[in-house]
């Protein structure tokens, strides 16, 4: 469901009136028209109004999505009307969404173990970043095979997101709509796997974290989003409740934590993180703050009604950073990939966020990815305050016992 600024709903797809010759015209006509963009190579374009009507019923899309998984087998498929339906493989897959005059993509991990139905963890990463490099950083596909759950990775606009308040990039003079996209995004993947739409959640680092506020101030997709170094840029005027934890460095000068310019490389003006985890603390009818202090990390948390929780969790000396991955540069927005021996790890999948003593930052034991993978591995800056706490493992935790 998807609320508009208005505060009106919208739920499901209008009627279909079609007759049967258009319903014949469509399904001659829809297949070629993809295989046609597919051929021609095409990425990007002007963007326009989302396919099939009003971008908030995403669900009633005539996209055409191509997947590709990691054996290179292609599939095409029409997204609505369909009669085959490829089921999402096992593994890293990589689809193509026909959406807004644009091909958009994005990238899922379905473990081989997956509960029925499963819930979805769609990772947004930050800005100049891409789907590939948060998949490869931030640990979230280990700890899906261990708890069963799929994570979705979209892939944003020209490397940012439209997050409201004129940011970021060029997403905003195009017109992108990002919160339509993700929406379209989670619509096409729940045509080939079951996923609970109770147990729905975003995190994001940055401008992805941006995104997550954003979401939640416009539908009531999720059940919980967990923003990293982030904050909430635009209007926000009839949010529904939702369970939120948020993760920010005190040193953070890029995304600063008391909301003033700073001498960052791309400063964000907002207003302070504790004032704006307040004003959803108050959406969300919550009652006092219970503070925990483990080393530099201390974690604010407020109990609301209907199971909800808004969670602040401050890293002191911490910079504009995941906690666990280690920094690539001041954006931090496409993390190095992990490499052995490093010190500050993020423990095993299964662990509930505590500090951990062994691994690797962002791996949870995996070796460094290839080179060849995603290009030559980024410079590692070693520990930084906060590397030893699990941002990944500690926001399922949170996530694991949210519902909508």
């Amino acid at each position: 469901m998807i609320r508009t600024a208005g505060g009106a709903r919208h739920t499901g797809a209008a009627p279909r009136r079609a007759t049967r010759f258009a319903r014949l015209l469509v399904a001659l006509v829809g297949p070629l028209i993809g295989l046609g963009l597919l051929a021609c190579g095409c990425t990007t374009g002007a963007p326009g109004p989302a396919a099939t009507g009003s971008t908030t019923t995403p669900t009633s899309l005539n996209a055409t999505s191509v997947s590709r998984s990691t054996s290179d087998a292609t599939t095409a498929t029409g997204a609505t009307g369909s009669a085959t339906i490829a089921p999402l493989p096992v593994g890293a897959s990589e689809k193509t969404l026909s959406f807004g005059n644009l091909l958009r993509m994005y990238r899922v991990y379905r473990p081989a173990r997956l509960s029925d139905p499963a819930p979805l963890v769609v990772m947004l990463h930050g800005g100049l970043g891409s789907a590939r490099l948060a998949e490869l950083a931030y640990g979230w596909d280990a700890l899906a095979d261990r708890e069963g759950f799929v994570v979705l990775y979209p892939d944003s606009f020209g490397g940012a997101w439209n997050v409201g308040g004129g940011c970021c990039g060029s997403a905003p003079d195009a017109g992108v709509d990002d919160v339509a996209f993700v929406a379209a995004a989670i619509a096409d993947l729940e045509r080939s796997v079951p996923i609970d739409p109770l147990r729905r959640y975003a995190a994001g680092m940055s401008n992805g974290g941006m995104l997550t506020y954003r979401l939640a101030c416009d539908t009531t997709l999720f059940a919980a989003i967990g923003p990293v170094a982030a904050t909430q840029l635009g209007d926000c005027p009839n949010p529904a409740p939702i369970s939120i934890m948020h993760v920010h460095g005190t040193d953070d000068t890029t995304v600063p934590l008391d909301g003033r310019p700073d001498a960052g490389l791309a400063s964000i003006v907002s207003q302070p993180i504790q004032a704006m985890v307040q004003t959803w603390r108050n959406i969300d009818r919550c009652g006092g703050t219970i503070e925990r202090v483990d080393g530099p990390v201390t974690t604010a948390t407020a109990q609301c009604p209907r199971g909800r929780a808004v969670v602040l969790v401050l890293v002191a000396g911490g910079g504009h950073s995941w906690p666990g991955v280690a920094r690539s540069g001041p954006l931090d927005a496409s993390p190095a990939p992990p490499k052995p021996g490093l010190p500050g790890s993020t423990g095993s999948p299964g662990s509930t966020g505590a500090p951990a003593s062994t691994g690797t930052p962002g791996s949870n034991g995996s070796p460094t990815p290839p080179a060849t993978a995603a290009g030559p591995a980024l410079p590692s800056a070693g520990a930084t305050p906060g590397s030893g706490y699990d941002t990944t493992a500690a926001l399922w935790a949170f996530f694991v016992t949210r519902s909508r």
